[in-house]
């Protein structure tokens, strides 16, 4: 399962949103810095409006939607890179995850004291951009320091550190990690290092309820902020979601339209983490339960079987598919064949977000 870190300076509003994720997380919100000591962790349903009709199609009796995992990490303070405030701890939770969710306060609140003593998102997103890279440059100097003694010898040892020198100049200029082009070797050589500036980030605005439809001008130059990073901002509000919770669907639907919204901003929050990550959905469906699956972009159909079980992999045969929408034109699987629209795939058939799969395997 592929997992989110929740990152933000202290007291933005990040173990609120922790735990209008997972609603019976335990994470602490109070209104000091380093409230959350250790990193909480929760895993959450990714929404998806296809699987209630697919489940009424073939009457299914269980619904499984498909998960991720999210992980409330301390507050980062300036001077984190040299161990200030709970820096190291925070950096080596930040390493294990796969992607970053960075909340940013574009709210004010007398009431909600802020750690820089005013509200300035970019300033915010500068001092974690700042302190990551930091971190990440230590990380790499280290690390070609260690392969000094391999070069002449090694040419994966030369190959490593010209990828490595490549990173440390973009560091080195403020740029991050992921800026850098690096060949699927390189890369792979790069990862047992856990770089925090090459994992895809999403800022999270968190405004006020009032700001939530329209945002307000600091949630405009958070934009063009994440603009220049190649990264989206999703408009939540932590207190609206901190009371959704304990609503009824009806009252939760009612609440959003009085606000203007359509959903709550972490349910766009979840499919946007999702996306980032590069991952899809394909689909299962019987009498027992109505499953979706997450696969990676790009996989095969025996790389997607094996998802469900390494045997569907090693036992591929071959696939039969269909669109999800498709499969409810139809109204049945039968009347799907019947009508030419259900396809029997090979191994070198690319699964599609959204198909309905069914895979014959030997065992």
């Amino acid at each position: 399962m592929l997992s989110a870190g929740i990152v933000g300076l202290p007291n933005v509003g990040k173990s609120t949103l922790f735990n209008a994720l997972v609603a019976n997380a335990q994470a602490q919100a109070a209104n000091f810095p380093f409230c959350t000591i250790e990193p909480n962790t929760g895993v959450v349903a990714v929404p998806d409006e296809r699987l209630e009709p697919l489940a009424g199609l073939s009457q299914s009796r269980e619904i499984i939607p498909t998960r991720m995992e999210f992980v409330d990490i301390a507050g980062l303070v300036k001077g984190a890179s040299q161990g200030e405030g709970l820096g190291n701890q925070f950096l080596a939770n930040i390493r294990q995850v796969d992607a970053i969710v960075h909340v940013v306060r574009c709210f004010e609140d007398d009431d909600v004291i802020h750690v820089s003593g005013s509200v300035d998102p970019l300033r915010d997103v500068e001092v974690i951009h700042l302190e990551l890279a930091l971190a990440d440059l230590a990380q790499v100097e280290r690390r070609r320091e260690r392969l000094r003694k391999q070069l002449r010898t090694s040419a994966a040892a030369r190959q490593e550190d010209e990828a490595l020198a490549r990173v440390q100049e973009a560091l080195t200029r403020g740029d991050g990690a992921r800026t850098v082009t690096l060949a699927d070797e390189e890369a792979e050589m790069l990862r047992p290092l856990g770089l925090l500036t090459a994992k895809p980030i999403i800022y999270a605005a968190n405004v006020s309820e009032t700001d939530l439809a329209e945002g307000n001008a600091l949630v405009a130059a958070l934009a063009v902020q994440a603009a220049a990073d190649g990264a989206e901002v999703v408009r939540v509000s932590a207190q609206v979601e901190a009371e959704l919770v304990d609503l009824g669907e009806d009252e939760r639907s009612a609440y959003l339209e009085d606000l203007g919204v359509s959903e709550g901003g972490l349910r766009t929050l979840i499919r946007a983490s999702y996306r980032l990550l590069g991952l899809r959905t394909y689909f299962t469906t019987g009498e027992k339960e109505t499953r979706a699956w997450t696969f990676h972009a790009g996989m095969t159909a025996p790389q997607a079987a094996g998802v469900i079980h390494t045997d569907f992999e090693r036992g591929f045969i071959r696939a039969q598919t269909i669109a999800w929408d498709r499969l409810l034109e139809a109204g049945s699987l039968a009347e799907a064949r019947q009508r030419g629209w259900l396809r029997s795939e090979g191994k070198e058939y690319e699964v599609m977000e959204g198909d309905v799969m069914e895979f014959l395997f030997n065992v």
